[in-house]
């Protein structure tokens, strides 16, 4: 579990909310963390590491897998307790459990004051304004959050090391699986946007660039016609600074030699591959 607790400036004439947020998950949720972290951070939250003082506490959930939804609704009821025992004013769901749940967890979870879905990731501070208002708000829409339009994210992992979500969604539609629909389609970032994340992480001091996707190696298919990440590797492994770059969740179908041709070319480029196991079966 990773935490990060904001507090926020006081504002003209109002109180200071200080707000915790909680993750739960995989790396692709600790991106969304940091999404609404800087967001919150633009508008003049600070951090502080408290939980016992937060007024509004969010937690950004997983609902992947069975230990998954039960630890995010076991995390969701701990937290509801400071709303007994602290200073707690709101209690807030988001991430995957939302998205594929949020009207359950609204019906019959009386503790819960608002939920967000993955596709509503920056309007977090308009969600906690509507809740101190009074309202139990139900934000859950298509996910079809557009990462390319975020500005500036809250990093929560170490300094040396950092995730850069390339893309969102898959489009395998497995049988078994609930990601199409928890995270949408397939979808790219822009090659510039994405450069120009990295070139501000080494302009940071990261040395460890962590790529991650659904599907890493689907990249760019939906958005430019073909299958791209060798040619985006390309252009990032011309940043200089960071010392390694990794890929993660690359499934093996689009495994290309270009990609295989340069992991061997390129020390930077760590000879290391996430390799989804999947059924063998094509009916699944």
């Amino acid at each position: 579990m990773n935490i990060a607790l904001l507090h926020r400036a006081r504002t003209r004439g109002g109180p200071v909310l200080k707000v915790g947020m909680i993750t739960l998950g995989c790396a692709k949720n600790t991106v969304d963390t940091e999404i609404m972290l800087g967001d919150l951070q633009a508008q003049g939250y600070k951090l502080t590491n408290d939980p016992a003082l937060a007024d509004v506490l969010v937690i950004n959930t997983c609902g992947f897998i069975q230990a998954a939804k039960e630890e995010s609704i076991a995390t969701i009821l701990e937290m509801a307790e400071w709303k007994e025992k602290g200073v707690c004013r709101l209690l807030l769901v988001t991430g995957c459990l939302t998205q594929r749940y949020g009207q359950e967890i609204l019906d019959e979870m009386p503790e819960v004051d608002g939920v967000l879905g993955t596709g509503t990731l920056d309007q977090l501070d308009s969600v906690i304004k509507r809740a101190l208002n009074g309202e139990r708000v139900f934000l859950v829409a298509e996910p079809t959050f557009d990462y390319d339009i975020v500005k500036e994210r809250l990093r929560v992992t170490p300094q040396y090391s950092a995730y850069v979500k390339v893309a969102e969604g898959c489009d395998h539609t497995c049988a078994y699986c609930a990601i199409p629909l928890i995270r949408g389609k397939y979808r790219s970032r822009s090659r510039e946007s994405i450069i120009n994340e990295v070139q501000a992480l080494a302009k940071e001091g990261v040395q460890e660039i962590n790529i991650i996707a659904q599907d890493v190696t689907r990249y760019g298919y939906d958005r430019y016609g073909s299958f791209l990440l060798p040619n985006l590797l390309q252009d990032l492994l011309q940043v200089a600074g960071p010392a390694w770059f990794r890929l993660l969740y690359a499934y093996p179908t689009h495994f290309t030699p270009e990609l295989i041709k340069l992991m061997r070319s390129n020390s930077r480029l760590l000879d290391y591959v996430d390799l989804p196991l999947q059924h063998i079966s094509p009916r699944i």
